[in-house]
């Protein structure tokens, strides 16, 4: 028997049916986000999040016996009785971890899916299989990712107990990520858990990119679900450059349809990105702002506090701007500058995500700043240079720190700079977005803010991480008898306002992947799109062998970094006294 991925876009289902379906969908996964009221109130728990099977979305596998193919839908798929006898009256989720042993997946992906089981949003029916090259039993494998799992802070009832029941559906399976024969023995498993139910089978590929072909070929062949969906969850790096790119696109799709790939960028799972949409487009107040009518700049601002910390090896391939700013900031930028889509449907938000980075306008190598940080001691304390780390090859010119000032040719945006920053080994780690608003024409108390109207200017600040918040700096009269003004904040903090964990983002991609939305995920033209604006500078820095600015171990940066925002007469938000 032969099993191939394909999209049933002829199955019939109607346009208001679907669409029906997919706000049950989002329902759902708002519900079970946003509520799970047994654990407050110490009563049984109740199922928040009955999540379906495909049903309510076209199948994207089929399969093909005696050469004839064999389409299901949704009714007939659960309707149909196997040839072994049993009624298929329920369907089943069948999570598979390529790459169980590694640290993305014992620190990030089980104990997200721990996360999902534990608030009822899993299926009733799932199983979790690990795999690897390592050698290990079930027992070794449940033992290893038990010492990650953990529950909501403000949520203990019954945590042993649903740590062990979910560590009961949790399975190992040792093989070579080229091994077609070990992916039948795969498959084998999968089925015993499977047995009697509709399959529905969900990889996650937490694997470098480079053996990404050879699992979705054995998986494709030897372990699809044979009538229920069968999804890939690809992590980046989604290739080096548009050509690399669009070669390990061309390669997955020999054996996936669009539709079956799940480019995951984690990034757009955090809460205030996830709210991003939420804030312009339901506020009156925001979006008559959101324009290069009222907007001076926009910047979106990544740091981290630490260094490579043996993780060089991998870095060093990429560096920054490939690791964070091509795919997170620019995924970020996307989602903030994109028109108002037709609807929520995940293609029509994709198609505007992709029309903005489309009308980005080629950057320039004068408009890019690149630095790596240096040896620096401070307190008696000493901290290492990116070179000092034993994986980086000595002399290597990989940034970790770059600046770019980017531009969206339209009729909203033209002429606003959006400048992007991402480093390592910085004095902060943050993730924000800073909105910068005009000047106040003819402002009747600049006066009391001096020569520095940069003082009176509002600013909206989205903070990503940590400490989740929204603030709006407004200027105020401070109560007295005299005329003196001051900088204040209207603050949504999140800590304060929300009594509640907020979710880790692999949560809800991982249950939106299950789910079958798509909206979170990168479809491949806007990967197309976003190689095609950084591809050519980072031809012209690697030709060129540009070294990057040294800056010191724990320090604001580069200072090129400044007189890039000073060509555009922007100042940095985030190195104000008033940043907070």
């Amino acid at each position: 028997m032969v099993i191939c991925f394909h999209s049933c876009d002829s199955v019939a289902f109607s346009t208001s049916s679907l669409q029906h379906e997919r706000s049950l969908s989002r329902w759902r996964r708002w519900r079970c986000l946003t509520s799970a009221p047994h654990l407050l109130s110490g009563r049984q728990p109740r199922r928040v999040c009955q999540i379906k099977n495909s049903n309510g979305y076209p199948l994207n596998a089929a399969s093909l016996q005696d050469g004839l193919a064999e389409n299901f839908s949704a009714e007939a798929s659960v309707e149909k009785r196997s040839k072994d006898g049993p009624k298929q009256n329920e369907s089943t989720v069948s999570i598979t971890v390529v790459g169980a042993s590694g640290d993305l997946a014992r620190k990030k992906i089980f104990p997200a899916l721990f996360a999902l089981f534990y608030e009822d949003c899993l299926p009733k029916h799932f199983t979790v299989f690990g795999y690897a090259r390592s050698k290990l039993t079930d027992e070794e494998l449940r033992n290893m990712i038990s010492k990650t799992l953990t529950c909501r802070i403000d949520k203990r009832e019954n945590c042993n107990d649903k740590m062990e029941q979910f560590l009961q559906r949790c399975f190992y399976q040792s093989g070579q990520y080229g091994s077609e024969e070990n992916f039948v023995e795969l498959d084998q498993k999968l089925r015993e858990n499977e047995a009697g139910k509709l399959p529905n089978r969900l990889f996650y590929l937490s694997i470098p990119p480079n053996i990404f072909i050879d699992v979705v070929r054995c998986a494709s062949h030897h372990a699809s679900s044979p009538t229920g969906w069968t999804r890939v969850i690809v992590e980046k790096p989604f290739g080096r450059d548009s050509e690399s790119s669009a070669e390990l696109t061309r390669r997955l799709k020999q054996y996936l349809t669009e539709d079956q790939i799940f480019r995951i960028d984690h990034y757009l799972g955090k809460e205030l990105v996830e709210n991003l949409s939420v804030l312009r487009f339901s506020n009156l107040v925001f979006e008559p702002l959101w324009s290069r009518k009222y907007i001076r700049n926009v910047q979106l601002i990544f740091s981290e506090d630490f260094g490579t910390e043996g993780r060089g090896g991998y870095f060093d391939n990429y560096g920054i701007i490939r690791d964070i700013m091509q795919n997170h900031l620019l995924q970020i930028l996307a989602l903030f500058a994109m028109e108002t889509p037709v609807s929520l449907d995940a293609e029509d938000i994709r198609n505007e995500k992709v029309k903005v980075l489309r009308s980005m306008r080629t950057l320039k190598l004068d408009d890019v700043v690149v630095g790596q940080y240096k040896g620096h001691t401070k307190g008696g304390k000493s901290y290492p240079a990116y070179t000092d780390d034993q994986t980086v090859p000595k002399g290597s010119l990989t940034p970790t720190f770059a600046a770019a000032a980017v531009f969206i040719d339209n009729a909203r945006w033209d002429d606003v700079p959006f400048l992007m920053k991402a480093g390592k080994a910085l004095n902060t780690r943050r993730a924000e977005i800073r909105v910068q608003f005009r000047h106040v024409p003819g402002n009747l108390y600049k006066r009391n803010f001096g020569t520095d109207l940069d003082k009176a200017t509002n600013e909206l600040v989205i903070r990503v991480q940590p400490d989740e918040a929204i603030y709006l700096k407004i200027n105020n009269k401070i109560p007295g008898l005299s005329m003196r003004l001051d900088r204040s904040n209207l603050n949504l903090l999140y800590a304060a306002r929300y009594l509640r964990e907020i979710p880790d983002a692999y949560e809800r991609l991982l249950l939106d992947a299950i789910e079958g939305e798509r909206r979170l995920f990168i479809r491949s033209d806007e990967l197309d799109a976003a190689w095609a604006l950084f591809t050519p500078v980072l031809k012209e820095l690697e030709d060129k062998r540009i070294s990057p600015e040294l800056y010191p171990y724990g320090s604001r940066g580069p200072v090129g970094a400044h007189y890039l925002a000073a060509k555009y007469n922007v100042r940095w938000g985030d190195l104000s006294s008033e940043n907070s």
